[in-house]
């Protein structure tokens, strides 16, 4: 679910929608959870779509850390991507906030961290844009992602959670522990999908 005080907003033909604040956003305010009502496409159901959904799915979902596609039921799936993005996605699951987002602007995601199986280009604005996300980029800036959550986090006990009580007990417990020691924070790349390796072709391996 996305953050109550947003909008969708068609922007323009190469970019189609988009998300835009409605009222102030302070750093550190959980944007978007994964909540029950998503919908999950598991790796055997994408697989039996026709290329022409699969193409569908692609464009509308991320892919978690099991694996698994999840398509929103709101209109959370129209966040774009920017290099400089005012949004990210933690290791707790949920996005949040990583600057301060005025009435108006548009609600932007690091699409980085969405386990994509292929090189995407990107239509980002941005001076410093990447030109193109890759599968190899989780590893190479998480620790950057990391050290722009963790200075968000230390906001998020001072700013309005209307998403936290969506969260499951015991994600809300992680986020305690880390709030009561930093010491106990959970890393973006608990997101990163790892593919279990198999063995002769079939079966996990042990």
């Amino acid at each position: 679910m996305i953050h109550p005080h947003t909008r969708i907003q068609f922007i323009n033909e190469d970019m189609g929608y988009g998300v835009f604040a409605t009222q102030f956003i302070p750093r550190g305010t959980i944007t978007y959870v994964k909540d029950s009502l998503e919908l999950e496409v598991f790796p055997e159901a994408y697989q039996a779509y026709s290329p022409e959904m699969q193409e569908v799915i692609e464009k509308y979902s991320y892919i978690d850390e099991r694996g698994v596609r999840i398509i929103s039921w709101d209109f959370a799936k129209y966040v774009n991507h920017c290099c400089n993005c005012n949004t990210m996605s933690t290791g707790y699951g949920f996005e949040m906030a990583i600057r301060d987002i005025h009435p108006g602007e548009e609600i932007t995601d690091e699409y980085g961290i969405f386990n994509i199986p292929e090189e995407m280009g990107l239509f980002c604005k941005h001076e410093n844009c990447r030109l193109k996300v890759q599968p190899d980029d989780f590893d190479r800036y998480y620790p950057k992602w990391d050290e722009q959550l963790k200075a968000a986090l230390a906001f998020f006990s001072g700013v309005e959670q209307p998403l936290f009580p969506l969260l499951d007990l015991s994600t809300q417990a992680e986020v305690r522990a880390f709030l009561d020691d930093p010491g106990k924070y959970k890393s973006v790349y608990a997101l990163k999908f790892q593919p279990q390796p198999m063995l002769n072709g079939v079966g996990k391996a042990r």
